[in-house]
């Protein structure tokens, strides 16, 4: 349990339940060729999520003062699991993750997306030891990489197999990728800084210099507020453009109730949101948003297939 608190496998399976949602609900249910086996986007997944428990392994064993104040119940490095050990299965986790995707670059031959791979292995790093200090920086690098794994899949799975005759068709659907990929960004965003409203104490005692730290707790707050209209904006236009005005009643009905909902209920408890518990509440409010959200392509797939 010590290790599965060290890579924060809820996490990990909301991120392999992502990746393998957009394909199997997505893009296997076009009449489309993909340029992966279904074991080699096992591996694909697997690659991500490796670099992923790196990633929450490098920035435990650094959060361990902040998290000692701010989520002691979740300070494992040290207690649990020593430094050393701790280095040493973040390292492993590493190699293992480029490797595999130095394996698939190679597989559909375009040998310098491995490069890809060892850009988030880094960027993962410096954002635990340097990046997670700067304000806003941090906050986006967060929101960057969950992104990616979701526009990495259209550079493994789509790009490769795409011709000249099908390429209208995978520009739409790689396209279809970029909006939920956009989607995850503003929303995991937001989250970031709620996150970092929440966890101000220790923040503040280790000397980091978090948005809230710098303009104040409610200042900090409004500005989440604000950057949580403008996905609620394009998600209401969205909907409309794409769903409604094209009789996917279904899928309307859900987007409305589990997306734009919520998306409101934060927008309106944020205002007299004070204290920890409260700031922890939105955090989970977001999490959920953004799950339904990536659901929402399973819903969409159920509803064509339905109508056809």
């Amino acid at each position: 349990m010590k290790y599965l608190k060290l890579i924060r496998y809820k996490n990990l399976l909301m991120l392999a339940f992502m990746q393998v949602l957009f394909r199997y609900a997505f893009l296997k249910q076009q009449d489309i060729p993909l340029a992966l086996a279904d074991w080699q986007y096992g591996l694909l997944v697997l690659s991500t999520v490796l670099l992923a428990a790196a990633g929450y392994v490098i920035n435990n064993i650094f959060d361990v003062p902040t998290d000692t104040i701010n989520k002691p119940q979740n300070v494992v490095v040290g207690k649990g699991i020593s430094e050393t050990r701790a280095y040493n299965i973040y390292i492993g986790l590493n190699i293992t993750g480029v490797a595999l995707g130095f394996y698939l670059s190679n597989v559909i031959m375009r040998p310098m997306f491995a490069s890809l791979f060892i850009f988030i292995a880094s960027l993962l790093y410096f954002y635990a030891t340097n990046l997670k200090q700067i304000m806003i920086l941090g906050n986006l690098v967060v929101a960057l990489l969950l992104s990616i794994s979701v526009l990495i899949i259209g550079v493994f799975d789509l790009f490769p197999a795409t011709t000249t005759e099908n390429q209208a068709q995978m520009a739409s659907l790689f396209s279809i990728l970029v909006d939920y990929a956009l989607f995850a960004f503003m929303i995991n965003f937001v989250r970031e800084i709620v996150k970092d409203i929440e966890d101000m104490d220790g923040d503040y005692n280790q000397g980091m210099n978090t948005l809230p730290i710098a303009i104040g707790k409610n200042r900090a707050a409004k500005i989440a507020l604000g950057f949580t209209i403008i996905p609620f904006i394009l998600s209401l236009l969205y909907i409309n453009k794409y769903f409604f005005q094209n009789n996917l009643l279904i899928v309307t009905f859900y987007t409305f109730v589990f997306v734009l909902a919520p998306l409101l209920y934060f927008i309106v408890k944020i205002f007299g949101a004070k204290t920890k518990k409260d700031f922890h509440h939105l955090s989970t409010i977001l999490k959920l948003i953004l799950f339904f959200g990536i659901l929402s392509i399973l819903v969409i797939s159920l509803n064509h297939q339905y109508n056809a």
